[in-house]
Formats: structure tokens, sequence, C-alpha cells
């Protein structure tokens, strides 16, 4: 029988037969004698706890998984450090529609009030924005007389402070004289004088930066007019660009977000108004100066989530503790940590839906990354952009529960219409792929599948996960 038709262990062995009777004087026949060996081993091979697919294979397979991973990883992070590039660059031109959408998500149910008792798109919003500049103009002149009538008088009893202050460190427990205190205060007075330069860099700056936030003021109100103007218009346009399927992905998300944006300005404002109007009455009872003026930077600190409305707190304390001594100074900390109670265990889980609640942590970590890198409009803007970004991480986090099957359209709560057809696409998507598993589990099973590997894909398909 011709050895070809042999099976294959057979085949092995007889190859293994013609290859002992080749002449040895013949160079190329056989390969090299390994010192101890036989030309053919006695005795099957050791045993192996390997009966399954090679050890080697899946080992592979698993470095396969994790170099794909690893450069989509590298690529997503190139991605993003290109658009943190781009945006320092054009950052002078991106924080006015930042602004402008935020301010858009408070007025744009006045604006949709108007349309609705018949006005004009272009007056409702002419009328809208004349309000709210109306109202704005009134509370800072309210607030210029309080500030230019008490400052004097807090400067003349910050004096009469820093004495109490001075004859509480010659007390116990420091017990500092005089003369140590007169030395400290010197290198106090000193090391100012030598900044004096530095200060003087400061106030150009702070002209020029005055300057550049006049520009941005008046390129957020000129946006802010056509966001409200022509806000409806924007996502009928944003399908018509993309197409029926990216565009119903977009409809469902941006509206989502744009509700979460517009829910947690408005929560915030209606939270801090109480906290400034509890902490005014407060401040009003004690006759601590710019009582009023307190109050509405605590208004605007409740922005800024956890750090405004301790650094607003602070500067009460502060104003107390100059003007009224320790006990008013206190008071007024024992009023301010009780409303900031009542706020985070009252306020704000009444108000604000689950999924509109962030850990602190991320709070913290959002408010800070934003204040270092751009100040204080940073940390304004930073808790808007997390509520925003999990919003987008949700909803992908949905679709991807949509796509494997865990969950069915009718179950999830959608915004838009769109939003439902998107679900639903990827619902029926779900279906189509598990009926495709279950037909190729089913044909392997009954041996109608080729026992051979599928072929490797390519290094683009590879690297996309289509494999």
């Amino acid at each position: 029988m011709p050895i070809h038709d042999l099976p294959h262990e057979a085949r092995i062995a007889a190859s293994l037969d013609v290859r002992a009777e080749e002449p040895a004087g013949e160079p190329g026949h056989r390969p090299p004698t390994v010192p101890g060996s036989s030309p053919r081993p006695a005795g099957p091979p050791a045993p192996t706890t390997n009966v399954g697919v090679d050890r080697m294979r899946v080992i592979g397979d698993g470095f396969r998984f994790v170099t794909a991973w690893s450069l989509r990883v590298i690529i997503v992070a190139a991605a993003l450090w290109l658009l943190w590039w781009v945006l320092e660059k054009v950052w002078f031109g991106v924080l006015p529609i930042l602004l402008a959408l935020i301010v858009a998500t408070v007025l744009a149910p006045v604006v949709q009030l108007g349309r609705r008792i018949g006005l004009p798109s272009s007056l409702s919003t002419i009328l809208t924005l004349l309000l709210s500049l109306a109202l704005l103009a009134g509370v800072v002149a309210g607030l210029v007389p309080s500030i230019a009538g008490q400052s004097q008088q807090i400067f003349d009893q910050a004096g009469e402070g820093v004495g109490q202050v001075r004859s509480w460190i010659s007390g116990p427990p420091l017990n500092l004289d005089d003369a140590q205190v007169d030395e400290y205060l010197t290198s106090a007075v000193s090391w100012i004088q030598e900044r004096s330069s530095d200060a003087a860099g400061a106030v150009a700056s702070g002209l020029g930066a005055v300057g550049s936030a006049l520009v941005t003021l008046a390129l957020m109100l000129v946006l802010l007019f056509f966001f409200l103007k022509d806000g409806p218009k924007f996502l009928p346009w944003v399908r018509r660009t993309t197409g029926r399927t990216v565009g119903r992905h977009l409809t469902e998300a941006l509206t989502r977000m744009w509700s979460t944006l517009g829910g947690f300005i408005r929560t915030q404002a209606i939270v801090s108004a109480v906290d400034a109007v509890l902490i005014g009455i407060g401040l009003l009872v004690l006759q601590v100066p710019l009582a009023l003026t307190l109050a509405v930077l605590t208004f605007l600190g409740g922005f800024i989530p956890i750090v405004g409305a301790v650094v607003a707190g602070g500067i009460a304390v502060l104003v107390a503790l100059v003007t009224q001594g320790v006990t008013s100074a206190l008071i007024v900390l024992v009023i301010v940590l009780a409303v900031q109670q009542i706020e985070g265990n009252v306020l704000q889980p009444m108000l604000q839906g689950r999924s509109m609640q962030m850990h602190p942590g991320i709070v913290l970590l959002a408010v800070a990354g934003g204040s270092t890198l751009f100040g204080i409009i940073g940390a304004f803007l930073a808790v808007p952009f997390a509520a925003t970004f999990v919003v987008g991480l949700r909803y992908l986090s949905e679709q991807v529960d949509l796509r494997s099957g865990d969950v069915s359209a009718a179950e999830t709560p959608f915004a838009t219409p769109e939003g439902y057809v998107a679900g639903a696409q990827a619902e029926h998507a779900a279906a189509a792929a598990r009926e495709t598993e279950q037909a190729a589990m089913a044909a392997a099973q009954h041996g109608s599948v080729a026992s051979a590997a599928p072929p490797r894909p390519g290094f683009l398909a590879w690297l996309c996960g289509r494999h």
C-alpha cells in the first residue's frame, strides 16, 4: 500500500523506518545525531493534561486581546490629547459658547413661554434677554450703595479686630510678647514690599483680563441670542447632516444632556437661593455689615458645589469676626453649618433625582481639575461638564445593554421618539446576532462546519475588534 494512503500515525512510523534504512554515507538524508538518542525513540510519548485546545494557542489569543485593547487605549488617549491641545488653542472662542449654552438652559423655558402665547421667536428672545439684564442691573444697583456705605465701617472695625487678635496672640497658649509680634508684622510688611512689582504686574494683567472678560461677555450675549432664537432648529439640522442612524443617536443623547444640564443649573439656582436667603437673614439679625452682599456672594458660590459654599461661608465668618468679634463669628459659623446641612440632607435629595447626582468625590475632583486648569471659570464649568459627560457614558452603557440583549427597548426610558427607534434597532441587531450564534453552534454540533481554524484577520480588522 502506498504511504500516502496510510493513516497519519502509520505514515509517521513508515517515514521513520524509511529514514532508518537510508544509506548512512549519503549526506543530507538523515538529521544530525543527538548524543544519547536513537533514530526511533522507544515507547509512547509522556502523558499530558493538555487534552483540549493547545495552551499556547489560548495564551496567544489572550495576548492578542490585551495587545489589541492596549493599542485602542493608546489611540483614544492620543485623540483626547489632540482634542485638548486644540481646545487650549481655541479656548477664547469656546468659552463664550459654553457660557451661552449654560445660560440658555435657564432662559429657554421663558422663551418657550413667549412662543406659546403667540410672540415671534425673535421678539420673545429679545424680551427675555432685556428682562434678565434688567434684573441683573437691579441687583448690582442695590448692592453698590451698601458696599460703598459700609466699607469704611469695616475698615475702621478691622483695626479693632486686629488689636483683639494681637491680644489673643500675646495670651495663652501662644504667649508671644509685643516684640515678637512686631517682628512678625515687620517681616510680613517687608515680604509685601518686596513683591510690590509683582503686584503691579498682577494689576496690569488684571486690567487685561477685564478687557478679555468684556469681549467674552459680548460674544456670549450674541451667541445666547441665536441659541435661544434658533435652538429648536438645531436637532433637525443634525439629523439632516449626519443621516438617520447617527442623527437618531445624537438627537437622543443631546436631548438628555440638555435636560440634565438645564435641570442641574435650575436646581443649583434654587438651592443657592435658599442658602442665600437663610444665611442673609441670619446676618441681618446679627447686624453684620454687608449682609446683602454676602448673601449674593453665597448665591453665586452655590454654583460651585462644596467649594463655593465653603468659601462664601468662610468670608461671612471672617467679616463677622473682624467687625463684631469672636462671639458673633461663632454664631455665623453655626448658621452657615446648619444651612449647609439642610442643603445637603434635605434640599438636594428632594430637588435632584438620582440620575442627576454624582458622588462627592467626583464633584471635588472635577472642581479641583477645572480650577487648576482654567481658574474660577473652570471651577464653575467643571460640574456641568461632568454632569453632561456622565449622561453620555450612561447612554453608551444603555446602548451596550441593548446590543447585548440584556435589556429591551420597551424597558428603557427614552427622551425622544428618535431615541426609541435607535433602541429598537439595537435590540433587533442583538436578536439577529443571537440567532446567528445559535445557528453556528447547532451546525458545529452536527459536524457541518469544517474543523479547520478560521483564517487570521488582517491588522486593521484585528485592531478594530472584527475577529
